[in-house]
């Protein structure tokens, strides 16, 4: 048995049986029972899928012949097909008195993880079925801590409350109509230029919804190649193309419950964007290689520098799926735009810039402080954290003054 800390199984596996014969059924339950089982049983293919339905077993321990056809082998085989159709992470073991070499084989091909012959060693049956369950515990382990990794590498991006700086009169207007939507389960559009912060403002919409407690999942739609949108966004299943050697959790399987932020929306590719539609209107998707319909429960924020107006008229993006994520469309100001945030901006970057390269905390002299409102900032909030960040490196001592700016960012003098 699966040996866990010393004991065995923390819960029941439940395995289905599927065999004409119910003298082997009352056998199985016996010896399987002694060992930690629920044995569900099925004496015809029906049956059996009823079962599968109704019961959701661990496990399948599935005879090849039937009273329809008791030596080809044929039914059990067409049964092996189905429930890994309908089922495709089950572990399927075979069983047979007719077995032989070339049956196992297109057992093997149409699904099934492991065969056995009649009749079975109990040893060599129990030996079967608990390393079908190792695996299939291993691979729900390693999707956790895949899912989990993911969720922490979201998290170490700073998108707390205390880092929005909204003194100035245009992100005070920006905070007035977030504060009516963000309750709410509305889709929410932000644009604006590159590095106006947006993806942070989509974690704060997040962090102070009714979602806050579940997951936020960030995912950049540049990023994501043609071929490979449907399994990054929905997953696929093992073996469901060349290199899909595991299973893998799409982004909005990962979301559910929580919200799903779309960055770079406007660069989905225009054969793609149907697929997102759909998931957008119904909240249901496939994994690639696989027939079972899911669900997922998501609120979505995306965010566009780009001009979706042109877009939209060159027929490059869909206008239904425009509308589908812009129930509220919020544009965010350009740094230029909101000067009075600048202070503020500045010491709070210097304090993080401080705190990660270990040196003294600088203080901007009223001239710096001048010069930095008075930049135009072309790349926004990003181009003022990495100015910044120079300014820390390159400093001597504890003053930010004109000389140093000078030497970060030689443009802005």
């Amino acid at each position: 048995m699966i040996q866990r800390k010393g004991r065995l199984y923390e819960k029941n596996y439940k395995v289905l049986v599927a065999d004409d014969d119910i003298n082997i059924i009352r056998t199985l339950k016996l010896m399987l029972k002694l060992h930690n089982f629920d044995v569900i049983a099925a004496t015809q293919p029906d049956e059996a899928l009823s079962q599968l339905r109704e019961e959701k077993p661990d496990i399948a321990l599935v005879d090849l012949n039937y009273q329809r056809d008791t030596t080809s082998g044929r039914e059990g085989l067409e049964l092996i097909a189905v429930l890994k159709h309908q089922e495709p992470e089950l572990p399927i073991v075979v069983m047979t008195g007719w077995g032989s070499i070339d049956i196992a084989v297109e057992a093997m091909k149409n699904g099934a993880a492991d065969f056995i012959q009649k009749p079975w060693d109990n040893e060599r049956l129990l030996q079967v079925l608990n390393i079908q369950l190792q695996l299939v515990e291993g691979l729900k382990k390693q999707q956790a801590l895949l899912q989990q990794n993911t969720l922490l590498q979201q998290q170490l991006h700073p998108c707390l409350q205390d880092e929005l700086v909204t003194q100035s009169p245009a992100m005070k207007q920006v905070m007035l109509i977030l504060q009516q939507v963000i309750p709410s389960d509305a889709s929410i559009l932000l644009t604006g230029e590159n590095g106006t912060g947006k993806s942070m403002l989509a974690s704060y919409i997040h962090q102070h919804s009714t979602r806050k407690d579940a997951s936020f999942v960030s995912v950049n739609m540049g990023c994501i190649p043609d071929s490979l949108f449907e399994s990054e966004m929905f997953g696929h299943v093992k073996g469901a193309f060349t290199d899909a050697k595991t299973q893998r959790i799409g982004r909005f399987e990962l979301a559910d419950g929580g919200t799903l932020f779309l960055d770079e929306v406007g660069n989905v590719p225009l054969n793609q964007q149907a697929k997102l539609l759909r998931m957008l209107e119904e909240q249901q998707f496939e994994k690639v290689g696989a027939s079972r319909t899911q669900t997922a429960d998501v609120r979505v924020i995306s965010a566009t520098n780009a001009d979706l107006s042109t877009l939209l008229n060159a027929g490059d993006f869909r206008r239904d799926l425009y509308y589908r994520l812009n129930t509220f469309e919020v544009r965010i100001p350009s740094l230029r735009e909101r000067k009075e945030d600048i202070p503020e901006l500045v010491t709070r970057m210097l304090r993080n810039l401080a705190e990660r390269y270990r040196k003294p905390m600088l203080v901007v002299s009223e001239e710096a402080m001048r010069i930095l409102q008075a930049y135009p900032w072309p790349g926004n909030i990003r181009e003022l954290n990495h100015t910044l960040e120079r300014t820390v490196l390159l400093s001597t001592s504890n003053m930010l003054d004109k000389y140093l700016l000078s030497q970060a960012l030689p443009l802005m003098l």
